[in-house]
């Protein structure tokens, strides 16, 4: 572990697997931590997309494949052992969104997959390179949830059943693992500004005017703010945090009352 009194955290002689890599969430998370001094790995189903993610983030090594696809997540794994020696740190980034319908229109096959790609995805990657962290007795894992796993959004129901599956999957995790030195987290993202979201709002799915309105902060997300708070879980800053879920909502979550938040004048005291 680092010395307590360093006023910064870095993470040399890490191996790093962020899945999802080549854009995105993942992308900024693979760019901080190589910044940090990780040895990064970009996992992505888009090959030339992975490709030019390398030069973009810093990353050592990208590798191609579906982590809904169990054979497709070992061998993924398998090669950056080969290559690398082993994971030291997984952010499990990897995700689409769904089709933004009521529950009786939506197709099973799409609700199925977006529950693939989002929970059995974040499921086998964590299955696969924590075999070897269990037998080390060491690694870190941060998955990725979302404020629409923490509640109900209609039109949602696929991602966000998935989402808070990846919630009860982390605990689950950190109790099995946290006796084997194992730690597993998650970060709850708000609206960011990724691509995904970027699209939505180009098909204007939905205003991003109401969004602001009720984050407490009054503004979507950068992608760089979530890349940080997964580095913080992952690095040894948090060595005693495991099974947690943090939202990073610009306070979101917080926010229980009826419409918009107040932004008027600070209240005089």
């Amino acid at each position: 572990m680092h010395d307590r009194a360093s006023p910064h955290f870095n993470l040399d002689g890490r191996t790093a697997l962020v899945t999802g890599g080549a854009s995105g969430i993942g992308a900024a998370a693979a760019r901080l931590l190589h910044e940090l001094g990780a040895k990064v790995v970009i996992a992505d189903i888009n090959a030339q997309a992975a490709e030019a993610a390398l030069e973009e983030t810093g990353a050592a090594l990208h590798v191609t494949g579906d982590v809904a696809d169990a054979e497709s997540v070992e061998r993924m794994v398998d090669e950056i052992h080969a290559r690398l020696g082993r994971i030291d740190l997984v952010f499990n980034s990897a995700g689409i969104g769904d089709d933004l319908l009521p529950v009786h229109s939506q197709e099973p096959a799409r609700w199925q997959r977006v529950v693939d790609v989002n929970l059995r995805g974040t499921y086998l990657v964590c299955r696969a390179a924590g075999r070897e962290m269990l037998e080390r007795g060491s690694g870190s894992i941060v998955n990725v949830s979302s404020i629409v796993g923490l509640g109900a959004f209609p039109g949602r129901s696929a991602y966000g059943v998935a989402k808070a599956g990846v919630i009860h999957l982390t605990k689950t995790l950190a109790c099995e693992w946290g006796p084997r030195g194992v730690r597993v987290n998650c970060i709850a993202p708000a609206y960011t500004k990724t691509p995904m979201v970027r699209s939505l709002l180009e098909r204007k799915i939905f205003d991003p005017a109401t969004i602001e309105r009720r984050t407490p902060l009054g503004r979507l997300a950068e992608q760089e703010e979530m890349a940080r708070a997964a580095a913080f879980l992952l690095s040894d800053w948090a060595s005693y945090i495991t099974g947690a879920v943090l939202p990073v909502d610009g306070g979101w979550s917080a926010y229980g009352a009826a419409g918009d938040v107040d932004k008027g004048p600070p209240v005089q005291v």
